[in-house]
């Protein structure tokens, strides 16, 4: 019999759920109320990382079956007697960083991190991007968007521990030095959001280097400086008995094609003098393929430039929503004119 039963209710399952019904009861509310969906909610996203977070951890699961949320988030004083839910001196230590009075204090980012983390992962279904994005490679981010394995059983993916280890609740409380890693990222990558899978060198306890593979599932519309953190998986900091925290930050690489501007793609169509003045017939391709015919009967004025809606950048994390193509025009003017052209020109103008 448990005390409670919203965590279970948030995604959608019975306190005896396995841990694989825990999974599929969080892959579909998460993505029912992600805020960049049309059915999204933040709040209730937040709610539900937090039920996953807590009922994938066993021991933290068994706690909250016993005492309620407010024991499993790390509240002392939410259990019999104020201590320890074993009810002796020798059990598992609660109270995770981030919140007063020994509390877990469960951020947007954390529910961010967590859902990057299952969907990169191999439990996210064959490495697909549950907001139609190519796939690529395996692992997960803002969820970390950048995360590590998707086994979801003790320690959470990105840095969320089930548990501290009973050491030094006041190492555990200060907040980890975190150190930046700039990622450069092709546009055609941000538009679709594929996932990234590469190596980053950090030292181990014993100083010594080692490699660790970080899986990155990006988001379609990203922009630079888009900044995505991995707690404690960086190099091990001796101080503190913990491993420092990396953030990676989004850089766009220069497109030869195209220039971003927010959620618009700019295109500079290059033509001749001639082409400016005479017209002519082009056909362009569009970040995804698609095909633009352009036609021009008239003289190319100055400034003169097409926009067209629906064409550009992904925003707000769908590929189905986007800025506007414009099409601007660079016109090659001759560096200079022979005798009979300049005679040409005169007689025409």
């Amino acid at each position: 019999m448990v005390k409670e039963t919203k965590l279970y209710d948030l995604l959608g399952c019975s306190p005896t759920a396995s841990e694989q019904e825990l999974k599929k009861g969080y892959r579909k509310a998460a993505l029912k109320y992600h805020p960049d969906k049309p059915t999204g909610d933040a709040e209730k996203f937040k709610e539900i990382g937090e039920a996953f977070e807590i009922l994938s951890d066993k021991d933290k699961r068994q706690v909250y079956d016993m005492y309620g949320i407010e024991a499993a988030r790390g509240g002392a004083g939410s259990m019999p007697g104020g201590g320890n839910p074993f009810g002796g001196a020798g059990g598992p230590q609660f109270g995770n960083a981030g919140g007063a009075g020994g509390f877990h204090s469960f951020s947007d980012q954390d529910a961010f991190n967590i859902f990057s983390q299952f969907f990169g992962g191999s439990s996210g279904g064959a490495g697909s991007n549950p907001f139609g994005g190519s796939s690529g490679f395996g692992g997960g981010a803002g969820g970390n968007p950048f995360g590590g394995s998707s086994g979801f059983g003790g320690s959470m993916p990105g840095g969320f521990s089930g548990f501290d280890d009973g050491h030094s609740h006041q190492q555990a409380s200060a907040e980890e030095e975190t150190y930046q890693i700039n990622l450069p990222v092709s546009l055609e990558d941000l538009f679709v959001g594929k996932k990234k899978s590469f190596n980053i060198g950090r030292k181990n306890a014993q100083g010594q280097k080692e490699m660790k593979q970080f899986d990155i599932q990006l988001r379609p519309g990203w922009k630079a400086g888009t900044k995505l953190t991995f707690k404690n998986e960086g190099d091990f900091n001796p101080a503190t008995r913990r491993r420092k925290n990396i953030q990676f930050v989004i850089q766009e690489k220069q497109n030869d094609i195209y220039q971003r501007d927010g959620d618009d793609l700019i295109y500079y169509l290059p033509i001749t003098l001639k082409e400016s003045l005479l017209g002519f017939e082009k056909q362009i391709n569009t970040i995804d393929g698609k095909r633009i015919n352009i036609r021009k009967v008239n003289p190319i004025q100055r400034d003169e430039q097409n926009r067209y809606p629906g064409q550009g950048m992904s925003m707000k994390g769908d590929v189905n929503k986007r800025g506007d193509f414009i099409i601007k025009y660079k016109v090659d003017c001759p560096l200079q004119l022979t005798k009979d052209q300049r005679e040409a020109v005169e007689r025409v103008f």
